[in-house]
Parts: structure tokens; sequence; C-alpha cells
């Protein structure tokens, strides 16, 4: 009960701390530990002003400082004679609330542990493991992957040559006649990949905002165009209107000259009705 705890404590810190330019060193450089070995950590920045408190979070207490379970000196602190209550997550937090990447550490009260990184791998990267007794001598050992047997190595040692992510997870080890090391996760992380740098540009000649250029000149041709489109549209209605004038004009004409005759003839007649009836 106690382990899972650890572990949710140990997943959960890792994904609400985010690092930042501070790194977090531990020595000796693994997740676990036997019961009396002496742990050292210390945040490491390249800006030696800025103040970085190291803290814990335990299944006991969270946010504890150095103070509490340690010797502190500046950022670094040292765990001399480590127990089980020792097993937690551990970052660097400076002042202003950013904080490192965290570890998380498991002190083992028995006979084995396993010897994994602490930070998460880069895929492709090497991976070995190691399943350490505490006697001096390697014994053949067997790895377990998420309760899955990979395999048994003569020599205590394990090595993946290429991690990938389907490597990440949960790892122990056992060795025949002193027992089982407690559980540690391994992340693995994809390679950073280098963007290609911008395309190269000469730079200004001057810091004026260059002046907008003038629009191309019309041609000729257009212009031509579009003066005698311009005189039609104000010639046609005057030309249409004196066209039909003179239409006019000549069709009056026509019927004066047509009907003319018949005036004369009429008036004849009615003059020679009159003298028949003066004659009468």
């Amino acid at each position: 009960m106690e382990g899972t705890s650890l572990l949710w404590i140990s997943l959960l810190s890792l994904m609400s701390c985010t690092t930042n330019q501070v790194k977090l060193n531990l020595t000796p450089n693994r997740s676990q530990f036997f019961e009396g070995d002496s742990v050292s950590l210390s945040c490491e920045d390249e800006d030696i002003s800025a103040e970085w408190t190291l803290r814990r979070n335990t299944t006991r207490r969270t946010r504890t400082q150095c103070d509490d379970w340690g010797t502190g000196s500046g950022s670094s602190c040292i765990i001399s004679f480590a127990l089980a209550w020792d097993s937690g997550v551990y970052w660097c937090e400076s002042i202003q609330a950013a904080a490192s990447q965290s570890i998380h550490l498991t002190v083992s009260g028995g006979s084995v542990i396993l010897q994994s990184p602490v930070l998460p791998v880069m895929e492709g990267d090497p991976l070995t493991l190691s399943c350490q007794s505490n006697q001096d001598s390697p014994l053949p050992a067997a790895f377990y992957k998420d309760g899955s047997l990979i395999r048994t190595e003569p020599g205590g040692h394990m090595t993946i040559l290429h991690v990938s992510r389907s490597d990440e997870g949960l790892y122990r080890c056992n060795i025949s006649s002193h027992g089982e090391s407690p559980s540690s996760w391994i992340s693995v992380t994809g390679k950073l990949l280098t963007s290609a740098p911008p395309p190269f540009s000469a730079p200004p000649s001057s810091l004026t905002p260059p002046t907008p250029s003038a629009p191309p000149p019309v041609s000729s041709s257009l212009q031509l165009v579009f003066r005698l489109l311009c005189h039609l549209v104000v010639f046609c209605p005057y030309f249409i209107s004196t066209v039909l004038m003179v239409s006019l004009y000549r069709h009056r004409a026509t019927v004066s000259r047509t009907t003319a005759p018949l005036l004369h003839a009429e008036q004849g007649l009615a003059d020679d009705f009159r003298a028949i009836e003066h004659h009468f």
C-alpha cells in the first residue's frame, strides 16, 4: 500500500513540476537506496544569484524543506542515514515558484534494489538496469516490466541498446534466495528536433520605410479609346435628336406636297358648283 501511494505521489509530481533553468543533481545517481545509505542532493543553476530551496513530498508530509529531513547548506542537502520514510518525490523550488524536474527516490529496507536512471531516458539512447543485493558480488537476476518477465541476466545487468516509447513502464528485479527490489518507473522522452535556420534576408538599406511607388502610366492607346468613348456618349444624343428633327421636317414637306393638289381640286369643284347654282 505504501509503495502504491509513493508511486502516485511520483506521477502527480512529474505532471505538476516543470523544469526551468535549474537542475537537481543526485549523488549517487540512482533512484533506489538501501537503508543507511548517504544521499546528497543539490540544485544547480547558471544564475548563481537565484535562491533555490530543496523540497520533498512523502507519505508522511508534503512540501517540507531540507531542515526537516537532512543537513542543508545553501541549495544543497545531505541525508546522512536514509530510512524508509525518506522515500518520496524531491525537487528544487525558487521564490518565484519556479521548479526543477522532480525525481522519485525509494529507500528499501530489503536486501535487493534496482539501479535505474533517475531522470527520463532519451529515445534512441541505451538504458542499463542493474539488480544489486546488499552483498558486493554480482548475482544472476531476473528483470520484470509491468509485472511480466523480460529475461534473466547472469551478471545482474540488463541493457536495452535503443530505447523506444514502448520501453516506458514500471521495472523491478529479483535475485533468487535474496529477494525482490521495489518498483521504479522509467520514463522515455522523444529527441528534440532542431528546426532549420530561417532563410537569410538582406538587412534594410535605411531605417526609414520605403516610399510607395507611383502607379504605372496609362498607355496612349488606352487614353485615346477612353476619350473616344466619352465623345460618343456626349455626341450621340445630339446626333439622334438632329436625325429625328430632319426626318420629321422631311415628312411634313412630303405631306404638304401631296395634299396641295387635292386642296386645289376641291377648291375648283366648289367654284364650279357655285357657278351652276347661280345659273339656275
